[in-house]
């Protein structure tokens, strides 16, 4: 039996994608920026595709989307996109949860002179918005706050946050990779200046990604050359790609309504399944969560060399896949910062594990995860080290 509960990491493609990429592939492979026939046949697809996922986040117009190789391009583009447009350094507040692809620009930037804020949250995972507010300054730039936290599930109170940055006239961005078609995303109501998407959270293809920028909104591009995406992103696009995420991209929009509560009822069924597990303890926000994603801790024992790779070890000999916040630098396991941002131990933030659900999770594949991660941790922790939490 294989289960697959690794959605927050990549989706499989769907078939739809796929059909759309293959004739893109053998009838449709134009370049792009050719003026003959061949070549504006795909650029007819571009825009096609730019619509949908326009459409999917109910973008004002498709020119705010402009496609990116993934959601890392896309952040790092909103971050240093900003930050070349200063010739001094400024000012720029993040969270403390951010995902790598923000967390590491932002690092350089600070290493450049720039001042970087990470506020802190609670022990939930969610940033106070009155810290927002205490952190502005006369010169920040940009606020960059996660919509929803990949690795334990948690939810920002992203429009008071972007409100508080709209009434000082500051820039607002936010990483939407775990949100975008899990939940609405309303760009026309939303107090959001920069947006963050990825094609393969969607079932969409690898490689592919996109930033929308709100109209009026200036970013120096990163890469320089043929002027492709409207001037801000140069290089032949892929197309075939593009043209599967757009594909995605509608279907997730079609498919809200109805997978959205699904996933709900998934995700709360397996918490419930696990409650009374012994030595694992729920993280993130249960109240404000990604509708997929469910996440625990190894918590109350004294061995530490049971960590979230453990388990993701022996859930994967069990034929189901899971994955874990702890990463490995040089052999060596490094507690997940994001739970350290929340107050947990060390030995906690190495026994952090993520399970998260998709299209083709059942109720059946739920109950038989929960009875063989109880049946692990059983084998795994002895009897006397058991506590329940």
């Amino acid at each position: 039996m294989q289960i697959y509960l690794d959605y927050s990491a990549t989706t499989p493609t769907r078939p739809e994608a796929i059909a759309a990429m293959q004739k893109v592939l053998t009838q449709q492979w134009g370049n792009p920026s050719s003026l003959h026939e061949w070549g504006q046949q795909s650029a007819t697809l571009i825009e096609q595709a730019r619509m949908q996922v326009a459409g999917l986040i109910n973008a004002a117009t498709s020119e705010s989307v402009i496609f990116t190789s993934g959601g890392t391009e896309a952040d790092n583009f909103a971050i240093m996109g900003v930050a070349r447009s200063y010739q001094k350094p400024q000012h720029l507040i993040i969270s403390s949860v951010e995902h790598s692809a923000i967390a590491e620009p932002a690092n350089l930037l600070e290493q450049q002179g720039w001042e970087v804020t990470r506020l802190p949250v609670d022990s939930q995972g969610r940033v106070n918005p009155e810290d927002l507010k205490n952190a502005l300054q006369a010169n920040t730039v940009l606020v960059s706050v996660i919509y929803g936290q990949s690795e334990v599930g948690t939810l920002q109170p992203i429009v008071e946050l972007g409100e508080i940055a709209r009434d000082r006239g500051v820039l607002f961005h936010t990483d939407a990779v775990q949100v975008a078609g899990r939940l609405p995303i309303d760009m026309q109501q939303l107090p959001i200046d920069l947006l963050s998407l990825s094609s393969h959270k969607i079932y969409g293809p690898q490689g592919a990604g996109a930033l929308y920028i709100r109209p009026g909104v200036k970013l120096v591009p990163l890469l320089l050359g043929g002027g492709q995406e409207m001037k801000l992103r140069s290089g032949t696009q892929a197309v075939p790609m593009i043209v599967g995420f757009g594909v995605a991209a509608e279907l997730a929009a079609d498919e809200l309504a109805k997978e959205t509560p699904r996933l709900i009822e998934l995700r709360n069924k397996l918490f419930e399944e696990l409650a009374d597990t012994p030595n694992l303890k729920p993280t993130g926000s249960r109240l404000h969560r990604l509708p997929h994603h469910v996440s625990f801790c190894i918590t109350n024992t004294d061995n530490t060399s049971i960590t979230g790779k453990t388990l993701v070890r022996q859930l994967n000999l069990a034929g189901i896949g899971i994955s874990a916040g702890s990463a490995c630098h040089s052999g060596k396991l490094s507690p997940s910062p994001i739970m350290l941002a929340m107050g947990y131990s060390d030995v906690e933030a190495l026994g952090g594990i993520r399970l998260t659900l998709g299209r083709e999770t059942t109720e059946a594949d739920v109950e038989w995860t929960a009875m063989v991660l109880k049946q692990i941790l059983k084998r795994l922790i002895p009897k006397a080290a058991l506590s329940t939490v």
